[in-house]
This record gives structure tokens, C-alpha cells and sequence, in this order.
């Protein structure tokens, strides 16, 4: 089995983990590198089906939000959980680690997970969005940081050596986001 899949395709297949899986969504800003990443882990999934939102997980979920703003986005000023809709993750900039890039774009982590003990929604996919879900297996680990070290380097334009750091960052992040202890 793949360490990866797109989760849309998965959820199709009826081949969507029911416990130790991880989602990773990334939304594309239309104009800009300012991108965001939603890092779910779930477990003691009870049921999932399909809405014209997106997918519905009824499971026990820890949600973790990366954001690359980049230097000179209009609206850096405003808290990202004041944004619109579009550009919102649910953190304060207090509540976030901020990593500085060389060319000075900001990458944000949460320091802490959004908890969901009944059920979540992963959106649909619109325009270049993209879902994956990674399978439980003995690198996951290594799987979703190479997974967002690739991704802030060729997609978000993060500089290879900025892309690394932040790799590291959020390795510090996904241990915290760990449902169960098989994996991890």
C-alpha cells in the first residue's frame, strides 16, 4: 500500500484508514505564495461520509495549522484568526511559532492542536487545494515531514534551507498531535 493517497480518491476506493491515519490539506492562495496547511491525526474512526462541504469524520481528530505568509502580504497585520475565510487558520500570532525566512516571509505553526473529540470536516478540494491521508505504517513520521519539507520548498517557494528548518519546527508539533501510541 502507498504511503500516501489523495484523500478524495481514498474515501472512493473505501480505502480510508479507521484508526492512525493523517490528513493533510494545503490551500493555495489565487495570487500569492500564501499558503495553508491543515495537519489532522485521527483514530477511532466511527464513520465518515461525503457532504457538498467536504468529507465528515466522525473520530476523534488533533488538527495542527502551518500558514506561509509571504513579505509584503497586504494584510499582515490583522490576526490570522481574524482573516478571511480564504485566509484564516484559528491562532493568534501569540499562539504560533514564527519562523523568518531569509527573503523575510514568515512561516506559522501552531504550538498547540485544535482538539475535536466527535467528528471534523475536511473540505473539498477547489481549484489546486489539494488532500492526501497518510496510511499507518513505521515511518508515517518521516513520510509527512518529507511530504512538508517538499511542499514549502517547491509549491509555497520557501528557500531548500528555510524549508528544512521548518521541517524541523514541525516535527516538534506533530508529536503533539499523536492519537495512540502505534504510530509516531
Amino acid at each position: 500500500m502507498e504511503a500516501l493517497q489523495e484523500l478524495f480518491t481514498a474515501y472512493q476506493n473505501g480505502s480510508l484508514p479507521k484508526e492512525h491515519g493523517y490528513i493533510v490539506s494545503v490551500f493555495y492562495h489565487n495570487s500569492t505564495t500564501y499558503t495553508r496547511y491543515e495537519l489532522i491525526a485521527f483514530n477511532n474512526v466511527k464513520d465518515i461520509y461525503m457532504t457538498e462541504e467536504g468529507l465528515i469524520f466522525q473520530a476523534e481528530g488533533r488538527k495542527v495549522y502551518v500558514l506561509v505568509e509571504p513579505a509584503g502580504y497586504p494584510n499582515s497585520h490583522t490576526e490570522p484568526a481574524y482573516r478571511t475565510d480564504s485566509d484564516r487558520i484559528p491562532y493568534r500570532k501569540k499562539e504560533l511559532i514564527d519562523f523568518v525566512t531569509r527573503r523575510q516571509d514568515h512561516v506559522y505553526i501552531g504550538d498547540e492542536p485544535v482538539v475535536s473529540y466527535t467528528s471534523f470536516t475536511v473540505l473539498k478540494s477547489v481549484g489546486q487545494d489539494v488532500s492526501y491521508v497518510f496510511f499507518p505504517h513505521e515511518n508515517i513520521t518521516e513520510s509527512i515531514l518529507e511530504f512538508f519539507r517538499v511542499s514549502l520548498w517547491k509549491q509555497a517557494r520557501v528557500p531548500q534551507t528555510d524549508a528544512r528548518k521548518v521541517k524541523d519546527q514541525i516535527a516538534g508539533v506533530l508529536k503533539k498531535i499523536q492519537i495512540g501510541d502505534e504510530y509516531l
